[in-house]
């Protein structure tokens, strides 16, 4: 039988019992994903003592196949892409369950938000680029598509709704900082403050164990602001599971976000801006004294202005 290699991050445990479809060079073959071990009848109590890794599942194909040639007289080669079944299910209460909803669902989303500016006939106040990528589970997602002249990238990703996790299946997430990092402050509280406006469930959170489409297109070399919303998921990269009221929000936000004015004007011609709107530390009288004595800042500006 066959061995399967996985693409992106995911268990095996979640792949154990799955319909799936092979892709070769001629055709599609439909199997299932099994343990080494798939049957209590024959190894008894094993099975249940079977490690959980890629290395310790098969694919068996509904096919005549005991050896390899056998497998390439199907047409089947190395690297053919395997296929799971989404088996997506659409629940009275509201909930949506399936595979690959990351992104899928995001991706439902977006559509809706612009369709929806579409018909309303509203003019976005800058120019908007929606971009769907491909590859954003290996790394390389949005490194080389975005145009010259973006000056802000808001991701559109899944939210883990899990313990330790803020997000939920009834909100719209706000990313904070994943594993590339913090998202730039000052969109990232655009967007914050674009939920409140709209009066929509908006959470904050933190991904540790987690990448997107932002961080493949600041590593490419892109000098843009960027922020990730996402929609809350239980059991992400699993049997997924969500809600159409973070969807629901998700897509509001987006089109609000999409109808906003920039955060910084000047991010168009970085050039000519100056730092007259640039944060300044938050400073007030309760702050702890300390025996440490800062010069001030202005001073050391003008100090190596008159050395140069």
């Amino acid at each position: 039988r066959l061995a399967l290699a996985a693409v992106g991050c995911w268990s095996s445990r979640f792949a154990e019992g799955s319909r799936v479809s092979v892709f070769t060079d001629t055709g599609v073959i439909r199997g299932s994903v099994l343990p080494l071990m798939a049957s209590g009848h024959a190894f008894n109590t094993a099975v249940d003592e079977m490690p959980i890794s890629w290395d310790h599942i098969e694919l068996r194909l509904d096919a005549y196949c005991t050896t390899r040639a056998d497998c390439e007289s199907l047409g089947i080669g190395i690297g053919d892409f395997v296929a799971f079944d989404p088996l997506p299910e659409f629940t009275e209460s509201g909930h949506i369950s399936a595979r690959h909803l990351d992104d899928k669902a995001g991706v439902a989303a977006l559509l809706a938000a612009l369709k929806s500016i579409v018909e309303s006939g509203a003019e976005p106040l800058i120019d908007c680029h929606p971009l769907f990528t491909i590859t954003e589970e290996t790394g390389t997602g949005a490194a080389g598509v975005l145009p010259w002249d973006v000056s802000e990238f808001v991701g559109i990703d899944i939210a883990p709704v899990a313990p330790g996790q803020h997000s939920s299946e009834h909100a719209v997430s706000v990313a904070m900082q994943d594993s590339g990092g913090p998202y730039d402050y000052h969109l990232s509280r655009h967007l914050l403050r674009l939920g409140v406006e709209n009066e929509l469930p908006v959470r904050r959170d933190l991904f540790r164990y987690y990448y997107s489409d932002a961080h493949s297109a600041v590593t490419s070399g892109h000098d843009i602001r960027t922020a990730l919303l996402a929609f809350g998921c239980d059991a992400t990269h699993g049997y997924e599971r969500t809600h159409i009221d973070s969807l629901a929000a998700l897509s509001k936000l987006l089109g609000a976000y999409i109808l906003s004015p920039p955060v910084f004007a000047s991010d168009a011609k970085p050039a000519q801006s100056s730092l007259e709107r640039f944060s300044h530390q938050i400073e007030h009288d309760a702050q702890m004294e300390s025996d440490t004595r800062v010069p001030p800042v202005d001073s050391l500006i003008g100090l190596n202005r008159e050395e140069s």
